[in-house]
């Protein structure tokens, strides 16, 4: 599926709508140059499943954990590991197989480890500066 995204507004639209649909385990993959918004993306997700604390990219920790909302919010940045390897240092799998939603940027850093079933939103630049192409597909 192909959504044309206008501005930052409509992106927090897309991104509450879809957190209202997501369950314990999903995994949201988001791919996409830097700038393009992966991390506004996952605010808005986060907003959407009534996430109170403060949303920051996790560059340097590679994963932050938010517990307040309806559903833990896993929120992942690969940009930083060498190989998909060093996600098992994190113990990804209590991740990726449990009771909460993960956010992943970079994804297609660690598109092998990423489980049958996940929607990958590869995101892209539109015709102008506000504007993006989100691709959305799910894994089968």
């Amino acid at each position: 599926m192909r959504k044309v995204i206008h501005n930052e507004l409509y992106t927090k639209r897309f991104g509450i709508e879809l957190a209202q649909k997501l369950k314990p385990g999903d995994i949201i993959a988001l791919i996409g140059d830097l700038g393009t918004g992966k991390t506004t993306l996952t605010k808005s997700i986060a907003e959407g499943l009534g996430i109170t604390e403060m949303i920051t990219s996790p560059t340097f920790t590679i994963v932050r954990e938010y517990m307040s909302g309806r559903i833990p919010l896993y929120h992942f940045d690969v940009y930083r590991l060498s190989s998909a390897e060093e996600m098992n240092e994190l113990g990804y799998e209590e991740y990726f197989f449990g009771q909460g939603v993960c956010v992943i940027e970079w994804a297609d850093k660690i598109m092998e480890l990423i489980p049958q079933g996940s929607i990958i939103i590869r995101i892209e630049y539109g015709i102008n500066e506000e504007e993006r192409i989100y691709h959305i597909t799910n894994i089968t």
